[in-house]
């Protein structure tokens, strides 16, 4: 079996990370169940491109359950848990392709041996799966049923695809469920953030200026959870509604370029390119530190803060200095790469329960539907975000309240009145 991992003996410590969180995603064990009784992906070829953590790894076990030949490799160079990897290859037998800290050649050439199994489903984050199969490998469209997309900037880029006509296949963009953009990218990345963000840094963040540009639901989730610790926080938007909502919820709204005169941590998380660029880093004052929660590394103009700089490094793991010619230091975290998983361990197992709850499902939707579909970004259907949410909360213990018929009946009428 081909595979490109660190060292296959970390299986046995991958495999306690991926159990324990195995016990944190209840919905994905419900669903093993019944992908292990229905082989909804029985003799069908399934690519991924994820962060390869231990909450991955259990989304590979319920889709090997479900019948699929998979092959995974990492969607980002350094959120990669090379345990398990480990575990993925020598316990659950599935090809991986990921080692944390590999360069941008590794990457591709890992992206390549995953597309070498001729999908006919693709699995995103990110989208350069998608991308390498429109750019260089074309010939593989015509075995491909259809796909999913797990992150905001994915899904931005193939409805690019789409806009410009030569999306080549129908692809569910998962982010966009209820039950994976209003808890995975609020709660997930707030608190994941956070947690990267501390562990690179150790900061007090009470009484800090904390600037989250960008105030999406992980923009919400990063304000959130940085206000809990007692951080002064400032919103910078482009967004007319998303400003007025930060500032209905009590947060100070400012222009970018005030922001960063004040402020003490800068995190992006807008989806977009240079977002922090050099005429911000000319005002920052000494010991701003910089960060980013937003999937590519494109959101702080690195190149500019390097030219910019008379010397740069390493100040501790994950933080390296950036030294300014008038004597200010600027400090960029995790290479400007995700945060919450280069400095950190990502989401919560909990969180991604219901993310890759929505991959599972939607995987096996698109094997039986894919057929059918236009070559279009679909939303994930409804009737799966809401068995996905009724799952959760029955593995909470939690029961909620049916309609009576009388209430269904006035619902669907007009005639009530006055």
């Amino acid at each position: 079996m081909k595979s490109d991992i660190k060292d296959a003996g970390l299986a046995k410590q991958g495999s306690q990370r991926v159990e324990f969180a195995y016990q944190e995603m209840p919905v994905l064990r419900l669903l093993e169940e019944r992908f292990s009784t229905d082989k909804p992906l029985k003799n069908l070829r399934l690519g991924a491109c994820l962060h390869v953590t231990s909450e991955t790894a259990n989304l590979m076990r319920i889709l090997k359950a479900g019948g699929a030949e998979l092959a995974l490799c990492a969607s980002n160079p350094l959120s990669t848990q090379d345990d398990v990897a480990a575990w993925l290859v020598k316990e659950l037998k599935v090809p991986t392709f990921a080692i944390k800290g590999e360069d941008s050649n590794t990457y591709y050439q890992h992206l390549n041996s995953v597309l070498d199994i001729k999908p006919n489903l693709t699995m995103d984050d990110g989208a350069d799966l998608v991308s390498e199969i429109h750019s260089r490998r074309r010939n593989l469209i015509g075995d491909i049923i259809g796909g999913s997309e797990e992150t905001t900037t994915g899904v931005i880029r193939l409805r690019s695809l789409e806009r410009q006509g030569v999306l080549a296949y129908p692809i569910i963009a998962v982010n966009d469920a209820d039950t994976k953009h209003l808890f995975d990218n609020r709660y997930g990345t707030g608190q994941s953030t956070i947690d990267g963000l501390l562990r690179a840094t150790n900061l007090l963040l009470a009484g800090r200026k904390v600037v989250v540009c960008g105030y999406g639901m992980c923009g919400r989730g990063v304000a959130m959870r940085a206000r809990g610790m007692g951080a002064r926080v400032i919103i910078c938007e482009v967004e007319p509604l998303c400003a007025l909502e930060a500032v209905m919820e009590g947060y100070e709204v400012l222009p970018l370029m005030e922001a960063a005169k004040i402020g003490d941590v800068f995190i992006t998380v807008t989806g977009d390119k240079h977002v922090l660029r050099s005429e911000h880093f000319q005002v920052m004052k000494n010991g701003a530190m910089l960060a980013n929660s937003g999937h590519f590394d494109v959101e702080i103009d690195l190149p500019a803060l390097a030219e910019m700089a008379k010397e740069r490094k390493v100040a501790r793991p994950f933080c390296e200095e950036f030294q300014m010619a008038d004597g200010r230091s600027i400090f960029v975290l995790a290479e400007g790469r995700l945060l919450n998983l280069a400095a950190a361990e990502g989401h919560p197992a909990n969180v991604m329960d219901m993310s890759f709850a929505n991959q599972a499902l939607c995987a096996a939707w698109v094997a039986s539907h894919g057929q059918t579909l236009e070559r279009k970004v679909y939303p994930v259907p409804k009737d799966i975000d809401r068995e996905i949410a009724s799952l959760k909360l029955h593995s909470m213990g939690i029961t909620i309240d049916s309609l009576t018929p009388e209430q269904e009946k006035y619902l669907s009428s007009w005639e009530a009145g006055t």
